[in-house]
C-alpha cells in the first residue's frame, strides 16, 4: 500500500497552490498550516531548492470525529498535502490517512480515515490543468 497519492498539473507553482487550497475547500478541508520548505532550507541551511510547500489539511468534522475515538491522534494530524516543482510539472500528494491510521489498531478510526481518504482523493482528482 503506498502511503500517498498524487497528481502532476502543468501550470505555475502558485496557481497549483491555489487551485489545491480551492479543491481541498469543497471536500471539506481548511489549510491550518502552510510550510514553505523552500524558503526554511535558504534560511536555515542556504540551499537552494526547487518549490515545495506542505500544507496541514484539516476537516474538522472528521478531526473532532477522530479525537473523540483516539485523544492522541492529533499526533497524526493534520494531513499533510506536499506541493512541490519537478522537472514534470507541479505535483501534489496528499497523504492516504489509511495507511498513515494503520499504527493504530481501531476499527472505528479505520472507518473514519477511509473516508478522509475518499475526501482528499476527490479533491486530488479534481485538479486539472
Amino acid at each position: 500500500m503506498s502511503y500517498y497519492f498524487s497528481k502532476t498539473l502543468h501550470i505555475s507553482f502558485d496557481r497549483a497552490i491555489a487551485k489545491v487550497t480551492e479543491s481541498l475547500q469543497q471536500s471539506g478541508f481548511g489549510i491550518l498550516t502552510e510550510i514553505d520548505v523552500q524558503a526554511t532550507m535558504m534560511k536555515k541551511l542556504k540551499i537552494d531548492m526547487q518549490s515545495y510547500k506542505i500544507l496541514g489539511a484539516c476537516n474538522p468534522a472528521f478531526a473532532y470525529q477522530a479525537l473523540q475515538i483516539e485523544d492522541k491522534i492529533g499526533t497524526m494530524l493534520p494531513c499533510n498535502v506536499v506541493v512541490q516543482q519537478t522537472e514534470n510539472g507541479v505535483e501534489i500528494a496528499a497523504i492516504d490517512p489509511v495507511a498513515s491510521m494503520q499504527a493504530v489498531e481501531n476499527p472505528t478510526l479505520k472507518e473514519i480515515s477511509e473516508q478522509v481518504r475518499v475526501k482528499l482523493e476527490e479533491a486530488i482528482d479534481r485538479l486539472e490543468d
